[in-house]
C-alpha cells in the first residue's frame, strides 16, 4: 500500500515539476530585467525584446509572451508582473491548475 502511495505522489511530482520549474525561471528573469539599463531607460518595445532573448535561452518560456507582461515603474525602480495559468492533465479528465 504504501509503495502504491509513494509511486501516486512521485507520478504528481513529474508531472507539475515542469510547470513549477518554468515558474521559478520566469522569477529570475524578471529580476534580471528589472536590472538590465536597457529596461531601465527604454519602454515596452525594448523590454518585449529582452524578455524575447531570455524566454528563449533560459528555459523556453512558452506559457508566456511578452505581450502577456505588465511593466511599470514606481520611482526608480521597475515593477513586472505577469497574470497566467498552465492547466497540467493528470488523469483522464483530472486536471491541476497552476
Amino acid at each position: 500500500m504504501l509503495l502504491v502511495v509513494l509511486a501516486f505522489v512521485a507520478l504528481l511530482g513529474f508531472k507539475i515539476f515542469g510547470p513549477y520549474k518554468q515558474f521559478f525561471t520566469i522569477q529570475k528573469i524578471f529580476k534580471t530585467l528589472a536590472l538590465a539599463p536597457e529596461v531601465k531607460n527604454g519602454g515596452k518595445r525594448e523590454f518585449v525584446l529582452a524578455w524575447s532573448k531570455y524566454a528563449m535561452t533560459d528555459g523556453d518560456i512558452n506559457v508566456l509572451s511578452g505581450e502577456d507582461i505588465d511593466v511599470a515603474k514606481e520611482g526608480n525602480e521597475i515593477v513586472i508582473s505577469a497574470n497566467y495559468t498552465v492547466k497540467v492533465p493528470l488523469f483522464k479528465n483530472i486536471s491541476h491548475l497552476i
